[in-house]
């Protein structure tokens, strides 16, 4: 349906994908602690689909719901960060973690175990860990990781400007799902599990470690460990910039 001027009249386009808000909404909020409410979720989502409504152009091939899952995926995320749930202080802890990493990485040349990163951050291993715990919700990407800082341009709005293909695919075709894998694949045995029980089969923390055998709050450590060694790489490679 289209208004006078020829524009997608937006009350069906909202109706049509509502169901996608809530199903990414539910998602998300099952890797979340219980007192996230995922009503908070979904008004964030909502609000990115109108945001992905009034920036995305009809005229281009890119598909919509592929754009506008990243919009609302993005809006739920800074809705998380609004309530401190990854803080900036966090962030930047996680940040010194993957230095570490790379710091002592270089210096032996293959994968640095927790009690040398650690020792890199003059900490006990056991502080390491506590760092580790308070990164919970630490992720691969942030939305200021695509953030041109001239002129304050996303990443993903310069893709669909100058592509008239599908944005991710677009992201996909440039290597990134290679570097991913690559990425995982070269990460410790037990991280490298993990990684596939939580993104490919989508097992909560819980479950993971009722399969791992270890504790919740530890495949929460080896998450965030994991995360920053890819964020490390990815970051080498330049897919992310400095955070």
């Amino acid at each position: 349906m289209y208004d006078a001027k020829g524009h997608a009249a937006k009350e069906p386009i909202l109706d049509e994908h509502i169901l996608l808000v809530k199903k990414l909404a539910y998602q998300l909020k099952a890797k979340l602690p219980a007192n996230i409410d995922v009503d908070d979720l979904i008004q964030a989502g909502i609000i990115g689909l109108l945001d992905a409504m009034g920036r995305y152009e009809n005229t281009r091939q890119a598909q919509f719901e592929t754009y506008a899952t990243l919009r609302i995926r993005g809006a739920m995320v800074d809705e998380l960060r609004s309530m401190d749930w990854t803080p900036r202080s966090v962030r930047q802890s996680m940040r010194k973690i993957e230095t570490a990493i790379t710091e002592v990485q270089q210096k032996i040349g293959r994968t640095p175990t927790e009690n040398e990163i650690a020792n890199k951050l003059n900490v006990s291993l056991a502080e390491y860990q506590k760092m580790l715990a308070n990164g919970i919700g630490h992720q691969l990407f942030y939305f200021e990781d695509f953030t041109n800082e001239d002129d304050g341009e996303h990443f993903l709005d310069h893709f669909h400007k100058e592509s008239s293909a599908d944005s991710l695919q677009d992201l996909i075709d440039h290597g990134l799902q290679d570097a991913l894998a690559q990425c995982i694949e070269g990460l410790p045995e037990r991280e490298k599990l993990l990684m596939g029980l939580y993104y490919e089969q989508e097992l909560n923390l819980k479950e993971i470690g009722a399969v791992m055998g270890v504790t919740e709050s530890r495949v929460s450590q080896l998450h965030s460990q994991a995360v920053a060694r890819i964020r490390d790489i990815l970051r080498g490679q330049k897919w992310i910039g400095e955070a």
